[in-house]
């Protein structure tokens, strides 16, 4: 049987409670994984309390015992890594209203994995999905699905596994369960996405008739997890996954939503009562991020998936092979801020304005 570490520690807010203040002009940024993303455009008027911030859980050893770690990005650029999980709980398992551990050992994968970057310049960021069943190296383990990292040994593995496949430094970790997806679609008032094509999931009995359709939490569940029936399996269900967080981030936009007070400090709380993200990231810190990331607008983030060579079959398992010769392009060309410009280079990488 594999070794496996105790469960990380999931704790309250971090240090003494801080003087509050208001902050102004900031973007209502961080919505991911499903889940963290909703960065919002400057000229936004309103007052951001540090006890939204302070509803994060914070998980602890997400980096202990990482050694030879790639070089920090230059110029104040961040990695994060966004992670959804897969484990079946009836309880929420992150965020503040957790009431089961974040990892318990062997008890959920890492279902949806993305790789934030956020340029030095803070004029632009990236998004990279890492397909779930990516056959890859795991430090110290051997060869497996990406997912499994995470099941093995918990985040740190997890963050040690991403780091050796991309050669960047993942500076800050954020892990979200599909309640938190729910709760924050149906705070929002629901997506908006459009199915080009009619198709079928057998998994769910579930017909998406082509069309525009207006999602709630729990049909933007059904939505992003799907992959029987696609045409690409997995490597699509990636894309509707990527085509939410876009959707929901111009629609926040468009909404006004970020220019009234009670809607914005609602869509806030919520994201931060379902976030878990490391320890190390502060509560100072991730307020500067978000006021330095004031004049990002939802159009200079780009969303890709690692380059892959194709799938095929390891035992019982499918898989996705990477390419890692594409992928060392793509990822050297996000460590220096150059995405879009790898982008523009390699036609239909990026995700496409019409997904299946």
């Amino acid at each position: 049987m594999a070794e496996t570490t105790p469960p990380a520690q999931v704790g309250g807010s971090e240090g003494s409670p801080r003087r509050r203040r208001p902050l102004r002009n900031a973007l209502i940024g961080l919505v991911a994984c499903l889940v963290l993303l909703a960065l919002v455009g400057a000229g936004v008027s309103w007052y951001l309390q540090d006890r939204l911030v302070d509803n994060v859980d914070r998980v602890d050893d997400a980096f202990t015992g990482l050694e030879n770690r790639p070089a920090p990005s230059s110029g104040g650029a961040l990695n994060i890594l966004l992670m959804a999980t897969d484990r079946r709980s009836d309880l929420p398992t992150t965020g503040e209203e957790a009431q089961a551990p974040t990892w318990l050992p062997g008890r959920q994968n890492s279902d949806a994995l993305m790789v934030l970057h956020v340029d030095a310049d803070r004029e632009g960021a990236s998004i990279v999905s890492i397909p779930r069943d990516s056959w890859v190296t795991i430090p110290g383990r051997g060869a497996s699905k990406v997912n499994a990292a995470f099941s093995m040994a918990g985040p740190s593995l997890a963050v040690e596994t991403v780091e050796s496949i991309t050669d960047l430094r993942i500076d800050h970790l954020a892990v979200v369960d599909w309640s938190g997806f729910r709760a924050l679609t149906d705070e929002l008032g629901g997506v908006t996405v459009t199915v080009p094509q009619t198709v079928h999931d057998p998994l769910r009995d579930k017909t998406w008739e082509a069309g525009e359709h207006r999602l709630d939490g729990d049909d933007a569940l059904r939505y992003v997890r799907q992959r029987y029936g696609l045409p690409a399996g997995d490597l699509d269900r990636v894309k509707r996954q990527q085509n939410v967080l876009r959707a929901l981030m111009h629609q926040t936009l468009a909404s006004g939503a970020t220019r009234n007070p009670v809607k914005a400090y609602g869509i806030l709380d919520t994201l931060t009562d379902h976030l878990t993200v490391d320890a190390e990231w502060t509560t100072g810190d991730m307020r500067d991020l978000v006021l330095s990331m004031r004049g990002l607008r939802a159009s200079d983030v780009v969303f890709t998936t690692a380059p892959v060579r194709g799938l095929g079959r390891e035992g019982d398992e499918s898989v996705v092979y990477l390419d890692r010769d594409k992928g060392r392009e793509l990822w050297g060309a996000v460590r220096e801020d150059r995405a879009q410009e790898w982008l523009e280079a390699n036609p239909g990488a990026e995700l496409p304005s019409s997904v299946s």
